[in-house]
């Protein structure tokens, strides 16, 4: 299968169905709805008979149409809205009265008019009287100005024709905001559950237990937001029925409020089997449906359950207020701090909840509040976030302060925890009781890691209503009235039974041999059979294999593709291979066989297995319906084996309630809850999801645990959340890896010392940006944030100013006098300094105070950054080659400011010519450096297209190594605003390009490198411009344990680890680590649904390269809006674009995106680093941006709140730096965009 490359996976697997169907059945269009917004509107044609005009087709009378001349297809006919608007579906229709014909079109849509994409790909559409002539045609919403419907075919007549073109715009301008958000439900019966029931696929449906009606389906939307209605659907296909329900909203998800009374809705197939219910525009975090009578069956149904917003106003909420802590400056007092939130329009407020209980509420400015609180009580605290519009965040984390009660033991582990199943799809715990010194209150019970139910403190036992299928893992937890709480007890797993099994599958680690587009192998086992895995055409043999992490007892596998019939039925050849956990290599589990793969059937295939594997992978060799292999779900139905389980059960600390001088000791209690012994291994110990110590665990038999210690020192005054993962490295095979990271249910709360605790909050200078020469003053701010005033007296404070090589340049000492009372802060102004360019540190010592423990004055020296000098602060020092030594006969050429010449193009307007062997040019380094880059020309090819070379580089007088050239990107020629490769086209420009190499060593301030042209160095001439030189290391990945490390370094290696992330259910992963390495590109990457980071070793270290052998491919990122806090850092992009094409090739493709970063990016031979359009709250900063065709930054289409910071950018073909205030791609107003 041949697709273009679209934006998203979700419009990849649209036109793939439509694609499918050519030469199926006729389609048959869905109604979108929406106004027709195209009558009267313009309209053109690409051709049209006089009297059969291109304005016919908006006039609004069905009784006239367009007819395009002549006999020649394809021909198009458009209609012009006048303003770019969102748009989902078109209406097409020829008079009333004709006879029956079909026409193979395609619709399209336009910003410009000039510039179409395919809204809607080619298909054959039936016009017949019998529906008025009239086709409907839907597609996903999108913004357009022009929309155009081009036609191919026409069975009717030699021509195209249309009576009218209606437009409709999209219903509302919100998304469906219930879209990816988590749904639960009253109850489902057996596979009916209720996250099918916003999946994206009709087909998929929620079903409540049968004959307990009422039941109810609640859609969490993750924060409260203005909804004003809902849609309820049912699948395609299904008989007319009718549903009594009533629409319900929550704030916490636990007291509703009545949207609309009790009603019957019908369903039925003229309607597409879908309701529309609207309400009184109102905001609400949960939306539920109570359903209380269904006429066809006894139960809940739906499939999908969609809510939206109002057509205009602000339906986005504030980002989650984030690290709530707290401290206790006082008796009786509780101070929360967090850390602010941001909004489209602007944070107003902050909610503080107490014990789940509003207790007041603050301005959107500040972000602390202090409780008086009696320290008896016991208290959880969390925050929310709010916007003019009365959007709220969702609850930051909680944080509970434990009332001083004098009660810290907490009860006995729950002993003997075994389970018996009473009857199908029930399974009773019991546990023996807990013992506590003042009584227990309850128990908490678990289910696979999640709080299932509590029960009071005399009952031992529970019973779970849970379908026979499903693999389930209990533990329980007991508790006293002063919240202490148990270890965990054991842990006990009822295994899913039943021929249908469990599938074992869902979430893991999946990975193909190769792919085709967006096809990834991540979409075959995401539990979505409307997205699919395809290989590469061609390559057959294809693998595509899941890693279940540990052995498993396999029963069979379950093959998927997607049950619509626009899928036809195909045969695939298949082998099934597996890999036992301590084997290195596959075996073949099941021989290669032909299955047939059929809509009828479901499309789905069954593979019986019987065998013990960790990976379980399946080999294709020929597919009758594609030239490569094709999966939707691959399920691998079985049982885990017999392995370790390591899981730490609980954390105590020591002292119990610290202060911040004391040595903190942690206590982890690990247990090995498998059936199979556990060798040696470690538990790292975290505060906040940092790791702070490590731990050695032991040998563990089955069942067996142990408790182990580790020093976390000393920790200033606050609360951290607690946490420990046992066998982070994931040494240790176990039967279940997700479970191996516990978190305490009580923070970890260090109390402050009484002290004075003096700091020096912020430097700064007058005048605020100094140049060279000018006469600098400084000003400390010093701040005592202690709970105590300081002694009384002078106290000295004293500034060194050192320059990049760490000598101090300047050292100014001054005091402030007199008692600083906790909270207070006083200003002490320093100088005078005469200021010179250069990069500086700039570093405060205060004496240490009298009133100040020593635990206290470690953050008595601060140091801050100062930059002197012109353009960004970058970390590598510029040289000249006019300033540096010319020998061997070479010259300094220049000055002058002609186009196409070395010295007019040149940096300083000079520049040193090599052109004879043995002449060189020559720099002395100020500081050490492993690394060069030169800014060179050398000569094009004759007739373009350039030339590679080399010169040698010298250290010393010492060769080192040949630096490759090329001047494959450089030399353009003709008009400066369309320059073309060929020489032809006319006189040259952009003839300079960069290269850059690692020395292998390090080389010290007041070594002599040298660039000389030698007799292998073939290039007729040398211009070299300047060379920069820095001190490089890579940057080691910032949390193992959280950041996947691709398998390799190709396309596909780097997007399944972006998937792993994406997927990832554990919380443990946030983003990818680039090692060091040269990894080949060759499209976009996609981020999507949720934030990642990415995350380099440097650009010096991860450098991505475009194709070698190809020109101008568009690779790069884009990011959809789910990806929000998401970061790009310390990595390189190197593209083969050889002119300016508009459209692709930018690095950083982003639309309709908010709160990225970008940061040291460096970008060489791109049209672009970044284009944003819309896009909010990003910032790029210290990048490096070279020899780009267009622009370096540009920000359009109503992007806003921007900040763009020492960025710096050589050669770009058209601006540096700019805001392009469009509207042609969506967007509003631009402001409040920061360049500096």
């Amino acid at each position: 299968m041949t697709l273009h490359n679209w934006r998203s996976r979700s419009m990849s697997a649209v036109i793939a169905t439509s694609l499918l169907a050519l030469g199926g059945p006729l389609m048959t269009a869905q109604a979108a709805g929406g106004p027709n917004i195209a009558v009267g509107d313009p309209a053109a044609a690409s051709s049209a008979l006089p009297e059969y005009r291109a304005a016919h087709i908006t006039d609004g009378n069905q009784g006239t149409y367009w007819q395009s001349s002549g006999s020649n297809l394809p021909q198009w006919v458009q209609a012009d809205l006048g303003t770019s608007t969102r748009v989902d579906e078109v209406v097409l229709k020829l008079p009333a009265g004709w006879e029956s014909r079909n026409q193979t079109l395609s619709v399209q849509g336009s910003a410009d008019g000039t510039s179409f994409t395919t809204l809607k790909s080619s298909a054959t559409y039936s016009f017949s009287p019998g529906s008025g002539n009239t086709v409907t045609v839907g597609f996903p919403a999108v913004q357009a100005r022009f929309v155009r419907v081009d036609i191919t075919a026409n069975t009717g007549w030699q021509a195209a024709q249309l009576s009218e073109l209606e437009v409709h715009a999209a219903d509302g301008t919100s998304a469906n905001l219930a879209a990816g958000k988590t749904l639960t439900a009253s109850s489902h019966t057996e596979v009916y559950a209720a996250g099918n029931a916003n999946d994206g696929n009709k087909a998929t449906y929620w079903e409540s237990r049968n004959n307990e009606l009422p039941q109810w389906l609640r859609a969490d939307l993750g924060s409260s937001v203005r909804v004003d209605r809902v849609v309820l659907r049912l699948p395609d296909g299904w008989g007319a029925r009718s549903q009594t329900l009533k629409v319900q909203s929550s704030a916490n998800g636990t007291d509703f409020t009545d949207l609309t009374a009790s009603k019957a809705y019908e369903f039925t197939p003229s309607g597409q089997n879908s309701v529309t219910i609207p309400f009184g525009e109102t905001t609400a975090r949960y939306i539920r449906i109570l359903v209380t009578a269904n006429t066809t069956q006894p139960a809940a149904q739906l499939s999908e359950l969609e809510v939206y917003g109002p057509a205009t106003g602000d339906t986005q909420a504030p980002s989650v207020p984030a690290n709530l802590a707290f401290t206790e400056p006082a008796t009786g007092q509780v101070k929360l701090t967090w850390t602010a939130s941001s909004d489209n329009t602007g944070v107003t407020g902050y909610d503080v909840y107490a014990n789940n209980t509003l207790l007041t509420s603050v301005a959107g400015n500040v972000t602390t509040y202090t409780d008086n609180r009696p320290a008896n009580q016991t208290v959880t605290y969390y925050v929310r976030a709010k916007d003019a519009a009365g959007n709220q965040s969702a609850d930051s984390n909680t944080v509970t302060r434990r009332a001083d009660s004098g009660d810290t033991q907490a009860p006995t582990a729950p002993a003997n925890l075994a389970f018996t199943e009473p009857v199908t799809g029930q399974v009773k715990l019991v546990w023996s009781a807990s013992i506590d010194n003042t009584g227990v209150t309850g128990y908490d019970v678990y289910a696979n890691g999640a709080l299932l139910t509590s029960v009071a403190g005399n009952v031992t036992t529970y019973t779970d209503n849970r379908p026979a299928n499903q693999t389930v893992t209990y533990h329980v937890r007991a508790r006293d009235a002063a919240g202490n709480q148990s270890v965990n007890s054991n842990t006990v797993t009822r295994n899913g039974t039943g021929s249908t099994g469990s599938n074992l599958a869902v979430g893991k680690a999946i990975s193909a041999s190769s792919t085709v587009h967006s096809f990834v192998a991540a979409n075959a086992n995401d539990n979505n059979t409307s997205t699919y895995w395809e290989g590469a055409g061609g390559s057959y043999p294809q693998t595509l294999t899941v890693k279940l992490g540990s052995n498993a007892d396999l029963d069979r596998l379950v093959l998927k593709l997607n049950p619509d019939t626009a899928w036809g039925a195909r045969n695939q050849t298949i082998e099934v291979l597996g890999r036992e956990q301590n084997a290195s290599g596959f075996t073949s589990l099941v021989t290669a066989k032909s299955y047939t793969f059929d809509p009828a059937g479901g499309n789905t295939v069954t593979v019986p297995v019987t065998a013990r594997v960790a990976d379980v992978q399946l080999k294709f060799t020929a597919n009758s319906g594609s030239s490569a292999g094709q999966l939707a779900e691959f399920q691998v139905m079985g049982v885990p084996a017999p392995n370790p389980d390591l899981e730490v059960t609980g954390l105590t600390t020591s002292p119990a309630a610290p202060v911040e001088s004391d040595q903190i000791t942690v206590s982890a209690t690990v247990r090995n809850s498998g059936p199979a012994a556990a060798p040696a291994s470690a538990v790292a110990l975290r505060l906040g999801g940092t790791k702070v110590a490590t731990a050695q665990v032991g040998a563990l038999a089955a069942g067996a645990q142990t408790t182990v210690s580790a020093s976390i020192g000393a920790r200033e005054a606050g609360s951290y959340e607690l946490s420990a993962v046992t066998d982070e490295a994931n040494a240790v095979v176990e039967q279940n890896e997700t479970n191996n990271t516990h978190t305490s249910p009580t923070a970890l709360v260090v109390k402050p010392v009484t002290s004075a605790d003096v700091v020096t909050t912020s430097v700064t200078t007058t005048p605020s940006s100094p140049s060279a020469g000018d006469t600098v003053s400084f000003k400390a701010t010093v701040k005592n944030q202690g709970n105590q005033a300081t002694s009384a007296g002078s106290h000295g404070i004293t500034l060194n100013l050192l320059d990049k090589q760490g000598a101090t340049v300047k050292t100014l000492t001054g005091s402030y006098s007199g008692s600083l009372a906790a909270g207070a802060s006083t200003v002490v102004t320093l100088g005078p300094w005469t200021a010179a360019n250069g990069s500086y540190t700039v570093r405060t010592v205060l004496a240490d105070d009298a009133g100040e423990l020593p635990v206290k004055r470690a953050n008595n020296t601060a140091s801050q950054a100062l930059f002197v000098g012109r353009g960004a602060n970058m970390p590598y020092d510029m040289y000249e080659a006019e300033d540096g030594t010319a020998g061997g006969g070479a010259q300094v050429v220049g000055p002058n400011r002609t186009v196409g010449d070395i010295a007019g193009e040149a940096s300083g307007r000079k520049a040193v010519n090599l052109d004879a062997t043995g002449e060189y040019v020559e720099f002395t380094t100020r500081a050490s450096t492993n690394t060069l880059v030169t800014r060179f020309s050398i000569p094009d090819a004759p007739g373009g297209g350039g030339i590679d070379s080399t010169i040698n580089v010298y250290v010393d007088g010492v060769f080192k190594k040949a630096m490759p050239l090329t001047s494959k990107y450089a030399w353009l020629y003709g008009a400066e605003n369309l320059p073309e490769n060929a020489p032809s086209a006319g006189g040259p420009r952009h003839i300079y390009d960069e290269a850059h190499i690692l020395l292998g060593e390090t080389v010290p301030a007041g070594s002599k490198i040298r660039l000389q042209k030698d007799a292998a160095n073939a290039a007729a001439h040398y211009a070299i411009d300047f060379v920069n030189l820095e001190q490089v290391a890579p940057v080691a990945n910032p949390d193992p344990a959280g950041f996947v490390v691709p398998a390799g370094f190709g396309q596909q290696d780097v997007q399944n680890a972006l998937d792993k992330v994406r997927m990832d259910g554990t919380g443990r992963l946030v983003g990818v680590y680039l090692p060091p390495g040269d990894y080949q590109t060759s499209s976009k990457f996609q981020v999507y649904g949720k934030p990642v980071q990415v995350v380099g070793a440097g650009p010096w270290y991860t450098k991505f390269h475009a194709p070698a052998a190809q020109n101008n491919t568009d690779v790069g990122f884009r990011a959809e809006a789910a990806a929000k806090g998401s970061s790009f850092r310390n990595f390189a992009y190197f593209g083969n674009y050889t002119s300016r094409i508009d459209g692709p090739g930018k690095v950083f493709d982003f639309a309709n995106v908010t709160d990225i970063e970008i940061d040291n990016i460096w970008n060489e031979h791109m049209v672009c680093l970044y284009w944003g359009a819309n896009t909010d709250r990003i910032t790029i900063k210290n990048s490096r941006i070279r020899n780009m065709f267009a622009d370096g930054i540009n920000m359009t289409n109503g992007s806003t709140d921007n900040h763009v910071v020492n960025n710096d950018a050589r050669a770009t073909g058209d601006d540096s730096f700019a805001l392009f205030s469009a509207i042609d791609a969506g967007g509003a107003d631009m402001k409040n965009n920061v360049y500096e």
